[in-house]
């Protein structure tokens, strides 16, 4: 990759258009495929990458793990870790693969990130946190960036999430996403920490009167345009979750209220994915990989049912191919 076309979507993802809505890092959805179709409905939305832990990218299989292709830009790679020179050469491997920004997870809640030292309770570390922006900063030439939450357990006073932000910030980090509930990390599940701790943006619209040379992004129970609008009035951004995820259509509405140009259909969206459908079968990636994040493509209309009951029963089984998409879209009203 030249530095010239690094340079270039650094900057574009720099812009304000492309930062202003973002899908989020979600375990076992926000795959290679997944992004690619989330790209169809929204040109202009940044994408992240399920969550890569830095050990896994030490030890593991590289081009697996980091490995997308160019039409998913803006992208950026979600890091888990907290030994700031692992998480340096992490970010150094994503830079090098090309992705636009590079994010720090200091949001998940479950025990297994815990047990690691990283994610959500690495609130009540903000030096070690400050430490990985640090040596990821130096290590590449993309913006580093932090995913937090707004508080952690008993530690959920504002006092609280402004030292954290005060020494990341001091660090180098100028993009926060703040995830405006807090995280229980004791007694709740990775599940239940989405839903069952109440929303707090007033939190996070404070943090940004406080901090206005800070980017910040705002995420959690945004579910439409409406309420993107409401956010957008207090700061720079909106994550969306999992109404990106159950109901993708979202962001093709997302797209043509903020002055993009969506899709014309989601019959468009499809025929636009079978191109990559089959160069992804042609290279042994079962069809049942790709077609399961696009099930919710036609939630609320007319036919989607059928259209979700014959992806789910035809596309594990061996050899399934493009036929089964045409056959699925053919059940559908021809309007769709």
């Amino acid at each position: 990759m030249s530095l010239s076309r690094k340079t270039s979507r650094v900057e574009r993802q720099a812009g304000e258009e492309a930062a202003r809505i973002a899908v989020a890092p979600m375990m076992d959805w926000t795959d290679r495929h997944c992004r690619y179709f989330l790209r169809t409905l929204n040109a202009n939305a940044t994408l992240y990458t399920e969550m890569i832990t830095a050990d896994a990218l030490h030890h593991g299989d590289r081009e697996r793990l980091l490995a997308f292709d160019e039409h998913e830009h803006p992208v950026v790679l979600q890091l888990g870790g907290s030994d700031p020179q692992r998480m340096a050469s992490a970010a150094e491997q994503g830079a090098r693969y090309g992705y636009d920004e590079i994010n720090i997870n200091v949001g998940c809640p479950s025990d297994r990130v815990q047990s690691g030292r990283f994610g959500a309770c690495l609130m009540a570390k903000p030096r070690i946190v400050a430490d990985c922006v640090s040596a990821m900063t130096s290590a590449v030439e993309v913006p580093v960036t932090v995913k937090t939450r707004i508080g952690i357990d008993d530690q959920d006073s504002y006092a609280f999430l402004r030292t954290f932000v005060d020494e990341v910030a001091a660090a180098g980090c100028r993009r926060f996403i703040v995830h405006a509930r807090k995280a229980i990390l004791t007694g709740l599940s990775p599940k239940e920490n989405r839903s069952i701790p109440p929303l707090d943006y007033a939190r996070v619209y404070q943090l940004k009167r406080d901090y206005p040379e800070l980017d910040l992004t705002i995420n959690g129970g945004v579910k439409t345009v409406e309420d993107v609008r409401a956010h957008l009035r207090h700061v720079d951004g909106v994550m969306i979750g999992r109404e990106a995820y159950s109901n993708p259509w979202f962001l093709a509405e997302l797209a043509s209220a903020f002055g993009s140009h969506g899709p014309a259909s989601r019959r468009a969206v499809v025929l636009a994915m079978l191109p990559y459908i089959e160069r992804a079968l042609a290279t042994g990636v079962p069809l049942k990989n790709i077609t399961r994040h696009m099930l919710g493509l036609f939630a609320g209309q007319p036919g989607a049912r059928a259209w979700r009951r014959s992806l789910s029963e035809f596309a594990h089984r061996p050899g399934a191919g493009l036929d089964v998409v045409t056959r699925a879209l053919g059940m559908l009203p021809a309007a769709a």
